[in-house]
């Protein structure tokens, strides 16, 4: 996108300037999108006014001394209660009165664009478009007694003769008067007409209508003030106070309309993180132990001491060691030493020897829970104060005369604080003017018109700076331009609700919840020995390791402990996304990989940043390898060779799993002698077999057809030839059919020869193909009895019903070919049957001499490569291998067999997937030696890797828990290659920089009111486009959902740092 996107849209340009009139003015709404009736706007206007005319009425009696001013107030606020309640109740009867069709309930941020039907100047639609009415029967009762309270004390509040006497000016008392009585009238429509559209946004849904109090708030308090003045003693303060306060009000509007003053729910929050701060003694700041663990000192130039091209973990805990020692130093002064020093000293203050005031009090309390709960804050504040003591000599200076030691530390404590973020905040400022010109992304039509203006008005912006900052609140850059307002006062996080409550959670969530957890150990480490520098309570950091970024907001800090919010960001970069995240890894690049021979204090090249680098961290987590696979998937070599290895895999894993099956069953020898006699009875005698219905080896298939010659007719009952021959040769030759019995139970065996076929079966037969398809589920079958030369060996049976694979027996005689009987030998030799109480001393010879059980794994194996190759010998083309890796081959008659059951369908899936892996490590590594190294690379699958998709739920679970490696396969259509995806499990350096924290506040404040206010959500506006400097998409990413949309955040992680 280039830099002229257009900050809003046609459609939301209207829409913006159809609302901020509406807002200015309280609720009114005269821009409309849609013609309407004139008695619309006269109407509006008429209720507009009415606080003013009945407030007028009172102020009349007053000025004619017919009435007091205390009944004028009284009677003007009785008049404004009960229009409002008439007014609340109107709507209600319009709402009655009106039919309405019941629909889905959905909430609509654009209801400035529901068009009404109007019919007259009272009707119900009017009423319901100018007065929406109230959500709760218990708003429109106290709503509409704060209006009559609002109406009475802003009668008084601007009675002319009040006036007069703050001023003695008539025309300062017109102006008042006028401009006063607008304000009051719009904080009167907003509460009980129509509430506007607040450009201070702080919750998304104004659930319990909190937005109406707003304004009526603020007008209370000034008002609070001028009755201070009036009841209170003549204090020259207050009388200055409440005229200054007069002409302030008259700006109300203008104050509201700019979004400064903030939401009742963002002031509270507010207000009590101040006084905890202030008050209380909670804000913790760094000193300057902390730079020396720094890879910049003050972000400006880089560390001496900080090793040098860190890479690996290894190298850089060995150069560390020696700053490690610095700041086990460091954590001992801070958390021993020195709170006990500054007790001392705080002790023998001369203010605690007097008779103790309220302000001495207020201040020593918060010191002294200060020197534990922030030492590096207050021992700077004290030795700020004692300097200043020393310099200042003049005892009758206000400096030693009205303040105490107390007093005097807490206002250095406030003057440090607000300097900081006056120095942040001025950065920010800085960076956003000359990027929007060095950056030529950035350069838009306006960008030199909106610099120059802030070059001539430069002392209008340090103002506006200083007041941000003096508020403690976010400068708010307008669309990210250099157009700067002051943002409203709100709580550090940013946001409102619990912190980590949301997050747009998808597949790659799981990477960041298995590394937070290490990330929070190596974060106490960083914390204690100060590698992190300032890390004050709303301090940002962003953590990078290969495609993953980790945003920390750090949320609490006191003694020994502090609590941080981690979120991570979306793997799945697009285009801004990359473009940051490039810049991001380039400024870790300069300061930890390329400084093995650049100058001692060499500069920090991206001084002006808002990201500054500070440290590495050790953090267990998984690296990213992805490789190309051409040369190994497409070779012919390679791919001949698969089949066997996988008949290979597949015998060693079948093996495994009826030898653990058997674990969990009663053994032969741990039966009853008698029990055990009518078992070993039993292998010889026979069971009793009903006559099969037809099985699909005897009817077609794709085999079968090769067996018809030319010569037959499709029709006959009995095919020639071949297929004859072979059936007569089949009927000796097949694999007996298992079917396991119960130990200690009596099976038959029928005696006879199988029966000649019937002339119906061979007339079923012949039509077969035009009858309908058989249910195959409702099949009964049973197997014939698998006669084992060793009784154990039912103990490694593979289970009846994968047995009945409709393979021909031709196809089984060459599988006993290809079978690889010493591999099969090798596998049973190690089994050690250790669950096994009593077992003969040659167990394993006999089960590896049992013919019967070799049958039935060449039948379960044979029965696998049906069901995903087929029965031809082909060698598998790339495609084929990638189908069966991720379990989407096309449909066959063997497929359909092995699908239907489930457990031995996972079971050939994942031993191809080992087989696959097998490949890839044959062709990386070299050949396999010997069987014992191939039992040993498939133990290795079996116990260390998860060998799938990224897509699989297991692969997500194997992540959670830690699997040291995971391998998947993956394919690129447009590319047309192959590639191997191989997540490791190791610990490894993860980069640590910290962000501009105005920069992100400020930023935030803007997708608050560009979202929440203007609800300008294009995915391709400006605010959002990428920038380099300011990393603008990321940290809109970063924000809370809904506005951001972090993949991951954590809840409160508690550090402790002792």
């Amino acid at each position: 996108m280039g830099p002229d996107v257009p900050l809003l849209n046609d459609y939301k340009q209207e829409f913006f300037l159809k609302r901020f009139p509406q807002t200015v003015l309280g609720g009114p709404r005269f821009k409309l999108g849609y013609c309407a009736p004139p008695y619309i706007y006269v109407n509006q206007i008429i209720l507009f006014l009415t606080p003013w005319v009945l407030g007028g009425v009172g102020t009349l009696l007053y000025q004619l001394d017919i009435m007091k001013d205390y009944y004028t107030a009284a009677l003007s606020g009785g008049l404004m209660f009960v229009t409002a309640l008439i007014l609340q109740m109107t709507n209600v009867y319009a709402k009655q009165k009106t039919v309405r069709v019941e629909r889905m309930q959905i909430q609509n941020t654009l209801t400035d664009e529901d068009e009404f039907e109007f019919s007259s100047c009272v009707g119900s639609e009017t009423v319901k478009f100018i007065i929406p009415g109230k959500k709760y029967i218990i708003n429109t009762v106290f709503h509409s007694l704060l209006a009559g309270v609002l109406c009475g004390l802003g009668t008084w509040y601007l009675l002319p003769n009040r006036i007069t006497l703050l001023y003695s000016n008539i025309g300062g008392t017109v102006m008042i008067f006028v401009f006063g009585w607008v304000t009051i009238c719009i904080g009167e429509y907003s509460l009980i007409i129509n509430t506007a559209t607040e450009t201070a946004a702080f919750q998304a849904l104004d659930t319990y209508e909190i937005t109406a109090l707003m304004r009526p708030f603020y007008i209370f308090v000034f008002i609070a003030v001028d009755l201070a003045h009036r009841f209170a003693v003549n204090t020259a303060i207050l009388e200055q106070t409440n005229q200054i306060l007069h002409i302030i009000f008259l700006f109300l509007p203008f104050l509201w309309a700019m979004g400064i003053l903030p939401p009742l729910d963002a002031l509270f929050l507010w207000g009590m993180e101040q006084l905890l701060e202030f008050g209380l003694g909670g804000s913790p700041m760094s000193s300057n132990t902390k730079e020396i663990q720094r890879v910049y000192l003050f972000g400006v130039f880089r560390n001496p001491f900080y090793p040098k091209d860190v890479r690996t973990v290894t190298v850089f805990m060995e150069k560390q060691r020696r700053l490690m020692k610095v700041g086990v130093v460091r954590r001992i002064l801070l958390t021993l030493v020195s709170p006990f020093a500054m007790i001392a000293f705080l002790s023998l203050d001369r203010s605690l020897q007097n008779l103790h005031s309220v302000s001495v009090c207020i201040g020593f309390t918060r010191i002294f829970r200060m020197v534990w709960q922030n030492t590096e804050n207050a021992l700077l504040d004290i030795v700020v104060v004692s300097i200043a003591q020393m310099l200042v000599f003049n005892p009758d200076l206000w400096w030693n005369r009205s303040l105490d030691t107390g007093i005097r530390l807490l206002l250095v404590g406030i003057l440090r604080d607000r300097l900081l973020q006056f120095v942040s905040k001025l950065q920010f400022a800085i960076a956003i003017l000359l990027t929007s010109w060095t950056e030529k992304k950035q350069r838009r039509k306006s960008t030199a018109t909106l610099i120059t203006l802030n070059v001539v008005f430069f002392p209008i912006l340090l103002t506006f700076i200083a007041i941000s900052a003096l508020l403690s609140s976010p400068l708010l850059p307008l669309f990210t331009l250099p157009i700067f307002l002051i943002g409203f006062p709100r709580p550090i996080r940013s946001w409102p609700g619990p912190v980590g409550a949301a997050a747009c959670v998808c597949s790659d969530t799981v990477y960041y919840q298995q590394m937070v957890p290490s990330l929070a150990v190596a974060l106490q480490s960083a914390l204690a020995a100060g590698s992190l520098g300032l890390s004050l309570p709303g301090s940002h950091y962003l953590c990078r390791f290969q495609d993953r970024l980790m945003w920390i907001l750090v949320l609490e800090k006191g003694f020994t402990y502090c609590g941080v919010n981690i979120k991570g960001l979306e793997l799945q970069e697009t285009s801004c996304h990359a473009a940051e995240a490039h810049r991001v890894d380039e400024i870790f690049e300069m300061a930890f990989e390329h400084q093995e021979h650049t100058k001692i204090l060499s500069p920090n090249h991206h001084f002006g940043h808002i990201l500054t680098p500070c440290t590495v961290l050790p953090v267990r987590l998984y690296s990213d390898a992805r490789n190309v696979l051409s040369g190994i998937i497409d070779s012919h070599e390679n791919l001949k060779h698969l089949k066997d290895d996988f008949i290979k895999v597949l015998v060693w894993m079948l093996v495994q799993y009826c030898y653990k099956k058997s674990k969990t069953l009663e053994s032969p020898g741990n039966a009853d002698k008698n029990k055990k006699g009518s078992f070993l009875e039993n292998q010889h005698s026979g069971a009793v077999e009903r006559s099969r219905p037809l099985r699909e080896e005897d009817s077609f298939s794709v085999d079968t057809i090769e067996d018809w010659t030319d010569d037959s007719d499709i029709f006959d009952l009995e095919p020639s030839g071949r297929m004859k021959d072979r059936k007569e040769a089949g009927q000796l030759a097949t694999t007996p059919k298992v079917h396991l019995s119960i130990p200690g139970s009596v099976e038959t065996q029928s005696q006879g020869v199988p029966q000649e076929m019937s002339p119906e079966d061979k007339l079923h037969r012949a039509v077969v193909l035009g009858l309908p398809a058989v249910d195959k589920g409702k099949q009964q079958e049973v197997l014939p009895r698998v006669e084992f030369s060793c009784c154990y060996s039912e103990l490694l049976s593979i289970p009846e019903e994968w047995r009945t694979a409709p393979v021909p027996a031709s196809k089984v005689n060459e599988m006993r070919q290809r079978f690889p009987e010493e591999w099969y030998h090798f596998i049973l030799s190690q089994l050690d049957f250790f669950h096994l109480k009593e077992k003969p001393s040659n167990l394993l010879e006999d089960l590896m001499k049992d013919k019967a059980l070799k049958d039935l794994y060449v039948h379960g194996v044979l029965s696998c490569c049906f069901g995903l190759f087929g029965l031809d010998n082909t060698v598998p083309a790339p495609s084929h291998v990638f189908r069966a890796y991720t379990g989407g081959i096309p449909w066959s008659v063997g497929l359909d067999w092995l699908t239907g059951k489930p457990e031995l369908f996972q079971l050939a899936l994942k031993a191809f997937r080992y087989t696959f892996k097998l490949m890839v490590d044959k062709a990386s590594l070299g050949p396999v030696e010997n069987f014992k190294e191939l039992v040993n690379c498939l133990e290795e699958y079996e116990n260390d890797w998860y060998i799938g998709l990224v897509s699989d739920l297991e692969w997500q679970q194997a992540v959670l828990q830690e699997k040291p490696y995971l391998f998947s396969l993956g394919h690129d259509p447009n590319m047309g290659i192959y590639t191997g995806r191989v997540l490791t499990l190791q610990e490894l350096l993860v980069q640590v920089g910290k962000l501009n924290d105005e920069a992100v506040r400020g930023q935030w404040a803007n997708l608050s009111w560009e979202l929440l206010y203007a609800t300008n959500d294009d995915e391709e506006r400006y605010s959002i486009q990428a920038h380099p400097v300011l990393l603008r998409n990321l940290t809109v990413q970063a924000a809370d959902p809904p506005l951001g949309y972090p993949i991951y955040s954590s809840e409160l992680l508690h550090l402790p740092l002792f």
